[in-house]
């Protein structure tokens, strides 16, 4: 039986930031004694519909979140860094159309797991749909 650890995790949404109008597009975690950090994020063409923000920018700000949250050479400096300092880097606050709630916290034996089942039941079934706490 492996041992349960703690872990990091936020969600991320795409925002309008003049309304502040928000859609949930996925979910990022953080298990630093696993050495584990990743991201579950969903097709944005639907949040970005709704939102009225450019589809191309909103994937292209995703595909970035991605490429830091995965790591290696290819993620330019920050990607070099500590899966939890690039988590931290991932969740500060920013006011961009791609930002992360507050982290949380919660105890896992399977880190990859863990990401999928926020990813899931976080976002409301599934990374891209509406996060209940959402303006319309």
């Amino acid at each position: 039986m492996s041992a349960r650890r703690a872990f990091d995790y936020a969600l991320v949404r795409a925002v309008h930031v003049p309304t502040g109008d928000a859609v949930t597009v996925g979910a990022v975690l953080s298990c630093r004694q696993a050495g584990f950090l990743d991201c579950a994020l969903g097709e944005t063409s639907e949040a970005a519909a709704r939102l009225s923000l450019d589809p191309d920018l909103l994937a292209r700000a995703v595909a970035a979140f991605e490429t830091v949250a995965r790591g290696g050479a290819g993620a330019g400096p920050i990607g070099r860094l500590p899966p939890s300092e690039r988590f931290h880097f991932l969740t500060a606050t920013r006011s961009t159309a791609l930002q992360t709630l507050p982290v949380r916290t919660g105890l896992t034996d399977d880190p990859a797991a863990a990401l999928a089942r926020v990813a899931a039941d976080l976002a409301g079934g599934s990374p891209g749909a509406r996060n209940p706490r959402t303006r319309d």
